[in-house]
């Protein structure tokens, strides 16, 4: 059977843009609004997944207890550990590691952060979560709150693109997107 996953990307956070990461940082009253505008007449979901940062689990725990729907917090959900780079913005990144950085955007995949997650663990890891999922709730509709990271993974899988594509997705604060993830495993993008 196939699970419908529909993914929910943070509001904006007090700290601002640049590379989250792991940093813990929380929505602002914006970031809250986009993602109640988000997902106003969607639904009706079976349960909610959500990254345990709270810029995604404060939100899923409200939404969660509105709806009567379950919760639960799935760690490699989690965004990309950005090492060194966590909280800069790419502006600051020019200044001191524009190589990298340049590196980094050409093929994510190619190139780790200093002190970072190699994209290709952070792949496994997401992938990994995403089928148990699918083998947790195949039949469910499923509303997964995360990060700009794991959304851009989950849809340039869905999409076939090339891995040096991946930061070429676009997905911004509040955007919602919708997958089937098929009991094998395929992810495909439904409009």
């Amino acid at each position: 059977m196939t699970l419908h996953l529909d993914l929910l990307r943070h509001g904006e956070t007090e700290l601002g843009g640049g590379l989250r990461g792991s940093l813990d940082d929380a929505l602002t009253a914006k970031g809250w609004a986009q993602m109640r505008a988000a997902v106003i007449a969607q639904g009706p979901w079976d349960r909610l997944v959500s990254s345990p940062l709270q810029r995604c689990a404060r939100f899923a725990d409200d939404l969660g207890a509105q709806l009567n729907l379950p919760v639960t917090l799935e760690k490699d959900l989690q965004e990309l550990h950005f090492g060194a780079w966590e909280g800069q913005s790419a502006v600051a990144l020019m200044e001191t590691d524009a190589e990298g950085l340049g590196l980094f955007w050409a093929d994510p995949y190619s190139f780790t952060p200093p002190e970072g997650e190699p994209v290709s663990a952070f792949s496994d890891r997401v992938l990994g979560a995403v089928s148990r999922l699918q083998q947790a709730y195949s039949g469910e509709r499923v509303l997964l709150i995360s990060h700009g990271g794991v959304m851009r993974l989950l849809l340039a899988q869905a999409r076939g693109l090339p891995r040096e594509r991946l930061l070429n997705v676009e997905v911004g604060h509040g955007e919602l997107f919708n997958l089937h993830v098929g009991a094998d495993g395929v992810l495909k993008e439904v409009s």
